[in-house]
């Protein structure tokens, strides 16, 4: 049953990696076909001024970091390798919340490859956020780099609250072994010891 069940996560987390890649590249299609060219073409506002659709190639990594450094292709191949790692040591075994999280950044990161591979060595970014009052801005980015993003901070708050249970446990059973040696005498004892005086009692 429990084998049965590790199945099921590995292929949802594998259905995520295809529903990831799939809405990014079809996202990137349509951007392609209608905000032309790229740098230059149309924006198109989705929240006033705060959050707009325009087309830029990236030839960097998420949110433009590493633009044209060989810096970049070790970054890439070594997350992905740790990553890899990572769920290789789960396939079969380990919670859904991790298998899809795990998804989300294999699929986020395919999906910028892929990007690299058909589109000349760059990534089409179209989400463009800001604060026109402040004058912040936001870095370029698409549905990919949010994907990786989303699914590193989870990774993150899932192993902090994995830690965390794991500490408040050890605490709990450090707590009980405290107890047991200050007070040696338990129910079960007890109750032991009743029961051989009863006997004695009788004979």
């Amino acid at each position: 049953m429990l084998a049965r069940r590790a199945r099921i996560y590995d292929a949802l987390a594998l259905l995520t990696v295809g529903i990831i890649i799939g809405l990014d590249q079809w996202t990137k299609a349509l951007v392609v076909e209608h905000l032309s060219p790229p740098f230059t073409g149309p924006v198109i506002p989705l929240i006033g001024n705060y959050l707009t659709l325009y087309y830029i190639q990236n030839k960097g990594a998420a949110f433009g970091l590493f633009a044209n450094n060989i810096a970049l292709i070790v970054l890439i191949a070594a997350a992905v390798c740790v990553i890899s790692y990572l769920y290789m040591r789960m396939f079969n075994s380990g919670p859904l919340a991790y298998k899809l999280v795990f998804g989300m950044i294999i699929g986020g990161a395919a999906g910028n490859l892929i990007d690299r591979a058909i589109r000349d060595g760059h990534v089409v970014d179209f989400i463009f956020f800001r604060i026109p009052e402040i004058g912040f801005r936001f870095a370029i980015f698409n549905l990919a780099d949010a994907s990786i993003s989303v699914g590193v901070f989870l990774l993150i708050v899932l192993i902090l609250l994995g830690s965390l249970r794991r500490t408040k446990e050890a605490k709990n059973k450090h707590v009980a072994r405290q107890d047991s040696v200050r007070n040696p005498g338990s129910p079960t004892q007890h109750s032991g010891s009743l029961r051989s005086t009863e006997q004695d009692a009788q004979s």
